[in-house]
């Protein structure tokens, strides 16, 4: 979780139903955390996300100052025409006062977008897609449990979008102003244990005086079908900012279509440090309609009957397996 960073939840059956489309049976949410999942939400979802927050921040060399204040993270996304795609809008909305503590004190009211930001994420590989392939070993307890490599090829997706800052904002260096791009690649493991490991790679705000780099590292354990916990690291750096960032956290799953989350953001320095804590949530409007394959049956259905025969095929190896166990007691 975030990863996946990226809603990670009874992540079980969203491997199983990855190797059909993107589309879970609930929530696939970005929160916790503010790394991107490399899926989308799939087609014909419309799913929005809202975190409010409070943060404080405190500067103590040279000059000297405070923020306090709140702000809202906020995001809608949308997946259109093929199952890899999704169109998302996102941002983060702050108002604070900035004291300024040292020589001649002052106080600067702000309010502003941080970020604005319109763009598209497409899927371009997906190591799930042909995992239905894969048949148990009837015979070995230990062929079926062994670590396997390719649970180290992560699922990747891209993403491009555009950045709109107004004239004389007080978050951006002086002179931004109006569009800029912003790229990313996006990653996302899928381990075993209820254990995901997302990864996102940022160029931001390019062309401008504020054109950044970001790193941002999210692992997500879901230790049970409603609660998951997460860790994250986020690095940037650019001439206007730099700062490693740390956030841990939870959600829960409400519904299948509604998620709850908190987190707190840190990081180690004082130029300037930085405190913040959030409640988040996510919602979406379900429209998808599961899409016919070859033998006439719906997606979602192909993949319950798939389920179901994993299942029966699970029933033999543990019967197998009880059996041996008892054969090789009998000897001693």
């Amino acid at each position: 979780m975030n990863p996946i960073k990226s809603t990670l939840f009874f992540l079980i059956s969203l491997i199983s139903t990855q190797a059909f489309s993107q589309y879970t049976d609930v929530i696939n949410s970005n929160r916790p955390g503010v790394s991107r999942s490399a899926f989308s939400v799939g087609t014909n979802v419309a799913q929005f996300e809202l975190g409010p927050y409070m943060i404080k921040e405190e500067r103590t060399p040279a000059t000297s100052y405070e923020v306090d204040g709140f702000g809202v993270d906020f995001a809608a996304r949308y997946g259109l025409i093929w199952e890899e795609l999704e169109l998302n809008i996102e941002g983060s909305f702050q108002s604070d006062t900035k004291t300024y503590t040292s020589n001649i004190s002052a106080v600067d009211d702000r309010a502003n977008f941080k970020f604005l930001t319109v763009g598209a994420k497409y899927l371009v590989y997906d190591p799930y897609k042909n995992s239905e392939n894969e048949k148990p070993n009837l015979y070995s307890w230990k062929a079926n449990h062994r670590f396997k490599w390719k649970s180290l090829v992560p699922a990747v997706s891209i993403y491009a979008g555009a950045n709109y800052d107004t004239k004389n904002n007080p978050y951006t260096a002086q002179g931004i102003e109006g569009f800029s791009p912003k790229v990313m690649i996006a990653t996302q493991h899928n381990l075993s244990g209820g254990w995901v490991f997302v990864m996102n790679f940022i160029k931001d705000r390019i062309g401008t005086d504020q054109s950044d780099f970001q790193y941002i590292l999210t692992l997500t354990h879901s230790f049970s079908p409603k609660w998951v916990v997460f860790g994250e690291t986020q690095g940037i750096q650019s001439d206007f900012y730099a700062d490693n960032l740390f956030r841990f956290g939870g959600g829960y799953l409400w519904s299948k279509n509604f998620q709850l989350d908190t987190a707190v953001t840190f990081n180690t320095k004082d130029t300037p440090s930085v405190l913040g804590v959030n409640l988040g949530m996510s919602y979406r409007l379900d429209f998808h309609k599961d899409k016919e394959i070859n033998n006439g049956t719906s997606v979602k259905d192909e993949g319950e009957r798939r389920n179901n025969k994993s299942k029966k095929t699970t029933d033999v190896i543990e019967e197998y397996n009880k059996k041996h166990k008892r054969k090789n007691q009998s000897f001693n």
